[in-house]
């Protein structure tokens, strides 16, 4: 049988996505893998730095907006109203003022990252994308309701793109490289070599392939390497060894699509509010309102700010009671979407990570009523893997992240995997997009599906 993979001896393309891959370098033997390889450690290295300097930066902003010790959960609970408000609000006209000093930085290309890989061969505008890079990782310091992930990814995939110009990579090289350099920013700021380089490939590029995974592992595994010489070396989330039980095993088939269904609403609300972003005068009035709003919102529900890591950290351990959860399963991706929907720039990633583990925790207490006898906490990680893995579409790399981010090895791995693969399997039926597909517009969605697909295949 041909390997799709391997260049045709009259040197000609092989058909549909072959022809793309056999332009990567799969050895050291091939005459431009030198320029290739060294373009990869140079990325790697490039995307630690740059997650370790935004992780530093988003500390320091923290801890001088919110300056009570512990986490920003903590700080926000000893904070007096007036903080609450003032901070958020500020952070709005930082909003406002930002964007519209990024938008006069450049008229090139947007600075999504997925419009960018897959239609303008991963080209991206350098100070327009760090520049935002740098301001979402000062808004969510100080409290906005958006993922602290979309900064070191920027920073990442702007790296890659220069390395790419300066060893005149071809395009193909280049989209590989930037989604390498982004899923290596992530890998670096979360400590998740593995997961970064895997959810570069399946989400970002949309596919696996030898030739693409051994650059993606490099790139990843440097950048953390990096990293950790200045960020800690530890799991972002700390939970106990959760056995697997039958009760969650059974609710794992119940809760998986509920969790598709929930993720594929929520997709669709982040794509709603990503296409009403305010324009003109509205950039600088709407974001005030919006983030003056969530401080408000936020005194009776410190949850609501930040990232949602603290308040998943929580559900993980079983430590938020039922009618919080209750709460906040609505009004945390409501934040989210309203701060994003103002302008404002940041990642989805922990936000909903976030809303998997409420949801989880929600529907485990639930289902505790009918079968006890499972951790509720157990039910909150189950959650927060379906959501992730529906929302992004990626169940591989959803697994292996929850495992790193965690810390923990196989003991539940069959509920969560029930829970990943049930809830990718219903969102992925009715919503095409991931959330980081919300930006795209429905041809181009269509055009990264049939892309994305190997040559025959039948939906």
């Amino acid at each position: 049988m041909d390997d799709p993979l391997r260049p045709p001896e009259d040197g000609g393309a092989p058909p549909e996505n072959g022809g793309a891959l056999a332009s990567i370098p799969a050895t050291l033997g091939h005459p431009a893998a030198l320029r290739f390889w060294l373009a990869v450690v140079l990325t790697g290295l490039g995307a630690g730095i740059g997650a370790a300097v935004l992780t530093r930066l988003l500390e320091l902003v923290q801890h001088l907006m919110w300056p009570a010790p512990g986490t920003l959960l903590q700080a926000a609970q000893a904070a007096g109203a007036w903080r609450h408000i003032l901070v958020l609000l500020g952070a709005g006209l930082l909003t406002g003022a930002g964007q519209i000093v990024l938008r006069r930085l450049t008229s090139g290309n947007g600075i999504d990252i997925t419009e960018a890989i897959w239609f303008r061969s991963g080209r991206l505008p350098a100070w327009r994308t760090l520049g935002s890079a740098t301001l979402s990782v000062v808004l969510v310091g100080m409290g906005m309701s958006l993922g602290r992930e979309g900064a070191p990814k920027q920073a990442g995939a702007v790296i890659a793109n220069a390395v790419s110009d300066r060893a005149h990579l071809t395009d193909e090289q280049r989209r590989l490289l930037v989604a390498c350099g982004a899923g290596a920013g992530m890998a670096a700021a979360y400590g998740v070599p593995l997961g970064g380089a895997l959810f570069a490939l399946e989400v970002l590029r949309g596919m696996l392939a030898l030739r693409l995974v051994l650059p993606a592992l490099l790139t990843a595994l440097i950048a953390t390497a990096v990293s950790w010489t200045v960020l800690p070396d530890a799991p972002t989330y700390i939970i106990p060894a959760y056995p697997a039980a039958a009760p969650v095993i059974v609710w794992a088939l119940v809760a998986g699509p509920i969790a598709g269904v929930v993720s594929v609403a929520y997709v669709r609300a982040i794509a709603w509010a990503d296409a009403n972003k305010p324009s003109g005068w509205r950039r600088l009035v709407y974001p005030a309102l919006a983030l003056g709003l969530l401080g408000a919102v936020s005194i009776p529900f410190p949850q609501l700010l930040g990232n949602g890591r603290d308040v998943a950290q929580l559900a993980f351990v079983g430590q938020v009671a039922p009618v919080l959860l209750l709460a906040l399963v609505f009004l945390k991706p409501a934040a989210t979407v309203m701060c994003l929907g103002s302008g404002a720039p940041g990642g989805l990633f922990t936000p909903s990570l976030a809303l998997g583990a409420l949801l989880g925790g929600l529907l485990g207490h639930a289902w505790a009523l009918l079968w006890p006898g499972a951790p509720p906490g157990l039910y909150a990680v189950c959650g927060a893997a379906a959501v992730l893995a529906a929302t992004t579409q990626g169940p591989i790399s959803a697994v292996v992240l929850i495992m790193e981010l965690t810390g923990r090895d196989r003991s539940f791995i069959v509920p969560l995997m029930l829970a990943v693969v049930t809830a990718t399997l219903v969102a992925r039926s009715i919503e095409p997009r991931s959330i980081y597909d919300a930006r795209l517009t429905d041809a181009e969605v269509a055009e990264r599906q049939r892309t994305r697909e190997p040559a025959g295949h039948k939906p």
